[in-house]
């Protein structure tokens, strides 16, 4: 557990395999101001993590921001079931046996707006992904969006094929594949990019890799340079 600004923690997992690499796990967890917790992408929830988070306040909305990120939703509903859980609809269809209690659009409309802007990130068949901001802090908040993995964290196999997906730190972006299939669709990434942009983040909180704590939009910038290339 880790506070990065007021009313704002992250919660380090457990790695998952994911591709032949292991992927690190994380956790946001915002304290909105009517003091109800909004949680992005549960972790495996433990003996230990609940009592961590119980003592910041009480658990009110799982947010499951894609369809790679609902390995533990389950437990986090049945333990609270006075939540209200949130996801894209592919993770719905991905995820019959979970509860939603309502699906991201572009007009979606967040009960916990007067702290958290948001945005559906879309344009491609493979994926959509919720991206977040909090907004006391300016800090940016996504899942596999980008990914920007230490090179501590492969052995030398790994690394070589974490650099060819272009999620390696310092330089992570969206992965290789998530950034094809946006071939055709270049134009509404870069629509997003700049709505993202507009919000001036200060910080970009990566479920995946290292946290951007300043220069966020420089980052930004660089990360998504893609989308201004023809082909």
């Amino acid at each position: 557990m880790k506070q990065l600004a007021e009313n704002l923690w992250i919660f380090d997992g457990e790695a998952v395999p994911f591709f032949t690499l292991p992927y690190t796990t994380r956790m946001t967890v915002i304290r909105l101001n009517n003091g109800a917790l909004w949680v992005h992408s549960p972790i495996k929830l433990t003996p230990e993590l609940k009592a961590l988070v119980e003592a910041l306040g009480e658990v009110r909305y799982l947010i499951a921001p894609n369809h790679l990120h609902h390995l533990f939703l389950k437990d986090w509903q049945q333990r609270y079931p006075q939540t209200q859980s949130f996801g894209t609809a592919e993770v719905q269809t991905k995820r019959p046996d979970l509860h939603f209690d309502g699906l991201f659009t572009a007009q979606f409309h967040a009960m916990w707006a007067t702290d958290i802007d948001q945005i559906l990130f879309t344009g491609s068949h493979f994926m959509q992904e919720c991206v977040f901001l909090h907004k006391a802090s300016r800090t940016l908040i996504v899942t596999d969006l980008i990914e920007n993995f230490s090179p501590e964290s492969f052995n030398a196999l790994q690394r070589l094929l974490a650099r060819g997906a272009g999620i390696l730190a310092p330089n992570g972006k969206m992965p290789l594949d998530w950034r094809l299939s946006f071939m055709f669709a270049k134009t509404q990434a870069r629509s997003h990019i700049d709505k993202i942009l507009a919000w001036e983040p200060k910080a970009i909180i990566m479920a995946h890799g290292l946290i951007i704590e300043n220069d966020a939009t420089a980052f930004l910038e660089k990360s998504f340079s893609w989308v201004n290339r023809e082909g």
